[in-house]
């Protein structure tokens, strides 16, 4: 069981249930989802799990090599899959790792039968008609100062990507979790994602996928929830009564009803 030792892979909820698989972004792990998966488990049989180099990873399977592209987050996610034995997963993917999980459904079709995208992206950088919600010049600044101070950055960028100052708290958690990543690799992560640009990857996805977006989130603004949708013929997009891009933390009862009612019209 190397693999589940690896990403700290943790279940719950039946385990002959039907599977949903929760994934988390840059900078976080699977206490990300604390608030939504026992919900999910009283139905399905949750696995969470911790990317290479986040959470309670073995951060001695790192590699910058591996790790410098979602390919790798991906491969993450298959192998999973593959050593617990799972046949058509709902992956629930929470910023970035939405689309891991479109690279990893198209890797591993047998594995992946539904998809949940929570405040994706494809492209982080504004290109010609699309909006991604940054210009390069945003993100080379944005990667500058990361690299420069990370613990600075973290303290200054983690309340805004949460987004909700009425409750300091949420952004505080966030910050927490941030500066617990090794600055390392936290500079490869956040490259990886913020240079990233999946927009041809979302062309792949044929099962039936679930894009949920909060009514205000400066990482994910809405022009790229209805890119996204478009892009998947098979999708369906809900507008969540909440800000900031982690509605799991600022908004769980909403995200959860999503998720579920979503689940309940799969085959």
């Amino acid at each position: 069981m190397y693999i589940s030792r690896r990403n700290n892979v943790t279940t719950m909820g039946p385990a002959d249930g039907p599977v949903v698989v929760l994934a988390h972004g840059f900078g976080c792990d699977q206490n990300m989802w604390r608030l939504t998966a026992p919900v999910l488990a009283q139905r399905y049989r949750v696995v969470l799990f911790d990317y290479v180099g986040s959470g309670g990873s073995d951060l001695s399977a790192w590699s910058e090599e591996r790790y410098s592209s979602l390919d790798g987050y991906a491969r993450d996610v298959v192998e999973v899959c593959e050593e617990l034995r799972l046949r058509r997963a709902v992956f629930v993917g929470h910023s970035v790792s939405a689309m891991v999980g479109v690279l990893a459904a198209h890797a591993a079709p047998e594995r992946i039968g539904a998809l949940v995208m929570v405040g994706p992206s494809p492209c982080y950088i504004d290109d010609g008609d699309y909006r991604g919600g940054f210009t390069a010049q945003d993100i080379d600044e944005l990667l500058a100062s990361l690299e420069s101070n990370y613990l600075g950055w973290s303290s200054a960028m983690a309340p805004v990507i949460m987004g909700n100052p009425d409750r300091p708290e949420l952004g505080q958690e966030l910050t927490n979790s941030f500066c617990a990543t090794d600055p390392d690799i936290a500079r490869v992560f956040a490259r990886t994602t913020f240079l990233s640009d999946s927009r041809e990857d979302l062309k792949s996805v044929s099962v039936p996928t679930l894009v949920l977006e909060c009514s205000e989130d400066v990482i994910a603004p809405r022009e790229v929830g209805a890119f996204v949708h478009a892009a998947i013929p098979a999708s369906r997009l809900v507008t969540l009564d909440a800000t900031g891009h982690c509605p799991q933390l600022s908004a769980p009862q909403a995200t959860t009803e999503a998720i579920l009612d979503f689940l309940a019209e799969l085959p």
